[in-house]
């Protein structure tokens, strides 16, 4: 049987969104990070209000998760802990860095990636997800220190990056291994 060009063409159009689809699929186990919890906080639509106070606003970790506990918003300990830190890390934004992405219409794509989004991002070029993370039980520190091996050094996350993978993952690591699609347990 002979395909004609234009089904091929179709084909290979498809695939990529697929593969994409297959990845939203197996990236929705992982627990979420700061950035995806603070939009789900401020709702769909995103209040803008709230996100300029939340993106204008310097506070360490302990002073956000007071800051978090005080909302009626119902959000578990590790979720009010992952917040906290990503934003402790992450606020305030640069100046004018809302306003430009209000601009180009997605105000929520000033925000920086978060830890989960860091790690499905660049742990799987070089080895497993979940050997080399998320089975991994380690504290802010020991996070840390991995990116001074010789092989992580040349990760291209800046140190703000680095310091927000590894808080998310001291507070969300190591996952249960049944918490891991099967798929991914190599």
């Amino acid at each position: 049987m002979k395909l004609h060009p234009w089904i091929l063409a179709a084909a290979l159009a498809i695939l990529p969104g697929l593969a994409e689809v297959r990845a939203q699929e197996t990236y929705d186990f992982m627990p979420r990070g700061g950035k995806a919890l603070l939009i789900e906080l401020l709702g769909s639509p995103v209040d803008t209000a709230e996100l300029r106070l939340f993106t204008g606003t310097r506070r360490n970790e302990d002073e956000w998760n007071e800051f978090l506990a005080t909302r009626k918003e119902p959000m578990s300990d590790n979720e009010r802990r992952t917040l906290a830190a990503y934003l402790a890390v992450n606020m305030p934004l640069m100046e004018g860095a809302l306003d430009e992405a209000a601009g180009a219409g997605d105000m929520v794509a000033a925000l920086p990636p978060d830890g989960r989004e860091l790690a499905w991002n660049y742990c799987q070029f070089c080895h497993s997800l979940f050997t080399s993370h998320l089975m991994q039980d380690r504290d802010v520190r020991g996070w840390l220190g991995m990116f001074e091996s010789p092989f992580h050094r040349e990760i291209g996350m800046s140190q703000r990056e680095r310091e927000t993978f590894a808080r998310y993952s001291a507070i969300n690591m190591p996952l249960r291994i049944e918490e891991v699609p099967e798929d991914l347990r190599f």
